[in-house]
């Protein structure tokens, strides 16, 4: 999709895309396929974007086509095995499922009754969809359904009937594209795969013809030929058209298919194996962006990984093997950009879109996946890639318990991770630290051992939210800020209930208008809110440390604020200044909004070393408060700062327990994603901070310390080892002094003790205790072309800098920094 130019209007529609999770994607890549090799560029020989290969025989076509059928069946494999059995039980069920319930009459008007009328665009798309799961069922062996004549003759008819009733050339397209374009044709196209050897001549030339009028090539938009297709829509049209190809025994078509990955047409504009500085597709810094500003690794991004790691192996050692020398891209896209997002194999929801709101899609679901992409890539890719990777999967897969990986993911998929999982020799690797400022998606993440937070920011760059065709109704503030913490081995968190149930407007870490909003994306097509504010981002330090911050500017508001996060190996520093509104109604902090599950242990709550109530319905007003505890997730402070000293000032800190029920169907009414109406009940404990109605110049600061004890919590209360240094309008700060460290955001120029400051920006500095000093600078905002910083201690020379970064040694050294065009990256360096 185009970007949406950026517009006052809370919410601009587009044509927009049903997006990934309506798409059935089976992982692909057989046990024992052939490696792919990428060749360098002298061995490639005539150019990536030659003419077609020459003609394979019938064989070859017949090789790649019992290798795209084992990319859906899993190919040979133990039914005797426990786990491949619990595999086949759940493909088996859902199979004899949609079996029993499909009408084979004569006079039928669709396949399922809930699918009524075939020819609408929905219910052919979701109809090819479960005809492809009866045919996987039918080929695999040792189910209900293998080899079975019956489903046989049952699935060819019902595949003449869709082609008769609903999705064939004569028809224009209506309603949704994507199910025209990309979701039955790729389902058809499966599904033909593994009938192929059943399907009439006439009947397969006839689906092929239909898919080859509406998805005829992966480059260009069928319903909209000026637009070109990017990154995960690219990718699903080319492994369509390869297996159209394959079908059809086309060398042009695969051809076609193989060159869309690099777009040969557009001379590689759109190609899926480069880094891009703007739209979509993968950034140098990790970032993954869809539909022109929208963070979207853990959907789209997964989707381009699985679709484009799918065509790589299926093409391999044929006429058509993907040989651009440029596919490391994808490989290193694995590190830096999917990596980070992923904690114990479940994909963080801040990059997941619109899709939070799916009830069949949730964080472990979309985790599973890309953990299976990056396992199907592996199979293929050089030896220092695929070691790694495994290594990672490995961790990821033995750390999930709550949500196992084996009862997530199908056979294909499956074998693979036990291939790895039974090789002793392969280690379980331990949780990724660092932290990492995706500065193109105003997406941050600090992982420590014990723990990860996520922040979800936005500008006038990268959307607040994405929603549409039903999805994502209640998404409003899941861009302002949203604070995702996973602490600990506490892993159904976000994907129990969570969305269908948590308080939309108390999200953690948000700061509010407590006005009544009505629901977004309700109708077709999907759109993007950006709000105005520039500034969103923030700079790393020796990836270790981290500070970012974002302005506020609320969407149908006068409320305003600067926020700000400090990231430090223990703790996360938020604070909050220049809140003000003139509305008339009450401005809210969220400090955290905890999903306590339907049942479970208790979770003991401590307020200054008093324990609170624990029954539901519990509400305080605690606004004297130093420090909290919350057993199971850590401890909350609450420090003094200038322009609010001492305990006795009121915090303005409530509590509340409350039992909340809601539906799935409340967030999401989606043709083929919408959720059960079905009550939903989860306890919730809440914290946040009472800015009063229409406040002028309120702030507010209080620190994360998850994992932390009680005592803990309280000894850190009384010690204060990270001091608030600053909080207003003007910079917001804390001084780590144990870590020797000074982190601070300038919302314009100025002078912290020392540090002086001649533009806006963040910066940290830390002195370490062999005279070294580490300076990273950044400017979220993106408005200076070069930042000074004067260092408040002599500096006499540089150990290493970027070449961005010059360095005038002294009795207060200075940093120059040119900022201008880094888009917001951080520029550092080391001094003595």
């Amino acid at each position: 999709m185009p970007a949406p130019a950026p517009s006052p209007a809370p919410f601009s529609g587009s044509n927009g895309s049903a997006g990934p999770g309506r798409r059935a994607v089976l992982t692909a890549g057989a046990v024992g396929m052939a490696s792919v090799v990428v060749p360098s560029v002298a061995g490639v020989g005539t150019a990536w974007g030659a003419a077609p290969a020459p003609a394979g025989s019938d064989d070859t076509y017949g090789t790649l086509l019992t290798r795209a059928a084992a990319q859906l069946t899993g190919g040979d494999f133990d039914a005797a095995d426990p786990d491949f059995a619990a595999a086949l039980k759940t493909l088996d069920t859902q199979a004899s499922g949609w079996w029993r319930q499909l009408d084979p009459s004569a006079g039928r008007t669709a396949l399922w009754a809930d699918l009524s009328p075939a020819s609408d665009p929905g219910n052919f798309g979701q109809s090819y969809t479960r005809l492809r799961t009866l045919a996987t069922a039918w080929a695999t062996p040792a189910t209900s359904l293998s080899g079975s004549a019956e489903a046989l003759d049952t699935l060819l008819d019902a595949l003449r009937f869709l082609h008769e009733t609903g999705y064939r050339p004569g028809r224009p397209e209506s309603g949704n594209w994507w199910f025209w374009e990309i979701g039955a044709p790729r389902a058809l196209m499966d599904t033909c795969v593994l009938l192929r050897a059943h399907l009439p001549a006439d009947d397969l030339s006839a689906y092929t013809a239909t898919v080859a009028k509406f998805c005829p090539d992966p480059d260009r938009r069928t319903n909209a030929p000026s637009l070109a297709e990017t990154g995960a829509n690219r990718a699903d049209k080319a492994v369509i058209v390869a297996l159209r190809g394959l079908l059809a025994r086309d060398s042009a078509t695969l051809a076609l298919a193989r060159d869309g990955l690099s777009d040969v047409r557009d001379n590689g504009r759109n190609s899926l194996f480069q880094y891009v500085t703007s739209g979509d597709g993968f950034y140098e810094d990790g970032s993954f962006v869809q539909h022109g500003s929208v963070a979207y690794t853990g959907t789209y991004g997964s989707v381009l990984l699985g679709s484009a790691g799918q065509l790589i192996a299926l093409l391999a050692d044929s006429p058509w093997a993907v040989t651009d020398p440029k596919t490391s891209v994808l490989y290193e896209a694995v590190d830096r950009t999917f990596a980070p997002v992923v904690f114990d194999g479940l994909m963080m929801d801040a990059v997941r879109g619109r899709a939070i709101s799916r009830e069949k899609a949730r964080d472990h679901n979309d985790g599973a996946a890309t953990l299976s992409h990056i396992l199907q890539l592996a199979s293929g890719a050089p030896a220092e890639y695929a070691r790694r990777w495994r290594a990672m999967a490995k961790g990821w897969i033995r750390r999930n318990k709550n949500t196992p990986y084996p009862g997530l993911v199908g056979i294909p998929a499956l074998a693979r991770a036990k291939a790895v999982l039974d090789d002793a020799s392969i280690p379980a690797d331990d949780r990724l630290t660092g932290h990492f400022v995706f500065a193109d998606m105003d997406r941050v993440v600090h992982r420590r051992p014990g723990w990860t937070l996520a922040l979800s920011l936005s500008s006038k760059r990268i959307a607040a939210y994405e929603a549409g065709n039903g999805e994502n109704l209640h998404g409003w503030y899941t861009g302002d800020g949203m604070t995702y913490l996973y602490a600990g081995d506490d892993l159904g968190r976000f994907g129990d209930g969570f969305w269908a149930t948590v308080d939309p407007y108390r999200l953690p870490g948000t700061t509010v208008d407590t006005r009544a909003r009505a629901d977004i994306g309700s109708g077709g097509g999907t759109g993007t809110y950006r709000p105005k504010n520039a500034v969103a981002g923030g700079a790393v330090l020796d990836a270790r440390h981290g500070a970012a911050a974002m302005e506020l500017l609320a969407d149908g508001s006068t409320l305003r604020a600067r926020k700000a996060w400090f990231c430090l190996d223990n703790a996360v520093v938020a604070l909050g200044a220049g809140i003000s509104a003139s509305d008339g109604r009450t401005i809210e902090t969220v400090v955290e909004n905890r999903n306590l599950y339907a049942d479970g242990p208790a979770r003991r709550l401590v307020v200054d070393g008093r324990g609170r109530p624990g029954h539901d319905g519990w509400s305080a007003r605690l606004g004297g408060a130093r420090w909290a505890h919350l057993s199971g997730t850590g401890g909350y402070v609450f420090p003094s700062y200038p322009g609010r000293p001492g305990p006795a000032v009121d915090v303005g800190l409530r509590a509340l327990r409350e039992v909340r029920v809601g539906a799935w169907r409340d967030i999401n009414t989606g043709a083929d994603t919408g959720g059960s109406a079905s009550p939903v009940t989860r306890r919730y404990l809440t914290l946040w901070l009472d800015h009063g109605v229409s406040p002028s110049d309120a702030s507010y600061a209080y620190v994360l310390l998850p994992g932390a004890s009680e005592a803990a919590t309280a000894v850190w209360a009384r010690s204060s080892p990270v001091r608030v240094v600053a909080n207003d309008a003007g910079v917001q700060a804390v001084e780590a002094r144990r870590d020797g460290l000074l982190a601070a955001h300038f919302w314009r120029p100025g002078r912290l003790g020392g540090l002086s400051v001649s533009g806006p920006g963040t910066v940290l500095v830390r002195r370490g205790r062999g005279g070294g000093v580490s300076v990273a600078v950044a400017d979220p905002g993106r408005t200076g072309a070069t930042v000074d910083v004067e260092l408040p201690f002599p500096v006499r020379g540089v150990v290493r800098a970027d070449d961005t970064v010059a360095v005038r040694p002294g009795r207060r050294g200075v940093v120059t920094v040119r900022v201008g065009g880094s888009r917001g990256h951080t520029h550092a360096a080391e001094l003595r």
